[in-house]
């Protein structure tokens, strides 16, 4: 009796196995990012959907207290990995352009940010509504990380650090 309940546990575990593996290497896990282009501050484009290196993108307001709060955080993780992935802060269409505008212009962060005018940013990520609101693209496209709600740093830098290993 004790021989066939091992059996049924050895099974088990190489079940749960199998879909671990399925689940992290052939799933799409959050889905693809969708096909949006994003020009840089230096003037580069990257497709989000095939960005060659990891992306967050975060939805912010200036009107959101968290937002604002996790904004030097963002700054110290850009100048933390520099290179090593891109980082785009994205305002809301109901943000007035002048708000913005004058926050960027009062805060040299070192990020691209890019105003969202007409919705079609927040849209073309499952409409976001509520924010902060953060997407983790990987160098293929997937998403690996969404958080509504301020980004968990060290979770969010380890995940870029093992997607781009410092040469």
């Amino acid at each position: 009796m004790q021989n066939i309940g091992s059996k049924v546990f050895g099974l088990f575990v190489i079940g749960l196995l199998g879909t671990l593996l399925y689940l992290t290497v052939f799933s799409d896990g959050l889905g693809q990012a969708p096909k949006i282009s994003i020009t840089t501050k230096q003037g580069e484009t990257i497709e989000l959907n095939k960005p060659m290196k990891p992306v967050l993108v975060n939805f912010w307001a200036t009107s959101c207290p968290s937002c604002i709060k996790e904004m030097p955080d963002l700054a110290k993780m850009k100048q933390a990995l520099g290179d090593r992935f891109e980082l785009v802060t994205v305002s809301m269409d109901y943000d007035p352009v002048e708000q913005v505008e004058k926050f960027i212009a009062a805060n040299p962060y070192p990020f691209t940010f890019v105003m969202d005018t007409d919705g079609k940013i927040a849209k073309a990520f499952g409409d976001i509504l509520l924010t902060p609101t953060s997407f983790l693209i990987a160098p293929n496209g997937k998403i690996v990380y969404k958080q509504i709600g301020e980004v968990h740093f060290a979770d969010v830098t380890e995940r870029i650090k093992k997607m781009s290993p410092q040469l």
